[in-house]
């Protein structure tokens, strides 16, 4: 299974993610997609009883992925997704030392659900066993350079972020993509996001998140 390899660069500013995207296409990057997004993430450790509630709202393939993935995560965390009409059930489970919801080197299990309304999901989840912990929104611009994605977003609290991402064949191979990341970002002049200062911000936010979902109210921890 595919391994997501994924660094974050905090930008801040609207004038340095404007001075990253001219470099982008100044090498050729392509724009792929551009969305608006709600993002609801949950706490818990309940995956096997979510895969088996699963298995109702997702097609056979999907509820496949899932369950391999289940069997494969070291921690997993799990998050709805309304990405611009589209409602998505998403795992990310860590193969690394970081963490399951921000970490480098990760399974990423991403499916529709084309039968429930992003409330609807969120109850699911819960009565699995996990706990509502925060809600995110954002909006983003994604580009293709190679087979490496940069994205630029604007989320509600941390301001301007791009997350580089590749997908690495798999575990062997995700050394070797990770320093290829590192090689972009550098050429493009993005610093990789800390991953202690990026735990911090994580949990300002999920503690202060009613003042900035849905804004763009941002707020600055080192």
């Amino acid at each position: 299974m595919p391994v997501e390899i994924e660094i974050k660069s905090l930008l801040g500013e609207r004038a340095v993610a404007d001075g990253l995207r001219a470099k982008l296409v100044e090498r050729g990057a392509v724009l792929s997609e551009t969305s608006a997004q709600l993002n609801h993430y949950f706490t818990g450790e309940a995956l096997p009883v979510l895969v088996e509630r699963a298995q109702t709202i997702l097609n056979p393939s999907d509820a496949a992925s899932l369950t391999d993935i289940a069997g494969r995560a070291r921690k997993a965390s799990v998050r709805t997704r309304l990405l611009n009409q589209t409602v998505l059930l998403i795992v990310k489970a860590s193969l690394d030392d970081t963490t399951s919801a921000n970490g480098i080197t990760r399974l990423e299990f991403e499916a529709e659900t084309p039968t429930l309304s992003l409330e609807q999901l969120d109850v699911l989840v819960i009565q699995a066993g996990y706990s509502a912990q925060a809600k995110w929104s954002r909006k983003r611009e994604s580009y293709q350079i190679g087979d490496i994605t940069v994205s630029l977003d604007e989320n509600a609290g941390y301001g301007f972020l791009a997350e580089f991402e590749i997908l690495a064949e798999d575990e062997s191979d995700a050394t070797a993509q990770t320093a290829g990341l590192r090689t972009l970002m550098a050429e493009l002049g993005a610093v990789e996001l800390a991953q202690d200062r990026l735990e911090r911000m994580f949990a300002h936010y999920n503690a202060h998140w009613r003042d900035y979902y849905g804004t763009q109210n941002t707020f600055t921890i080192e």
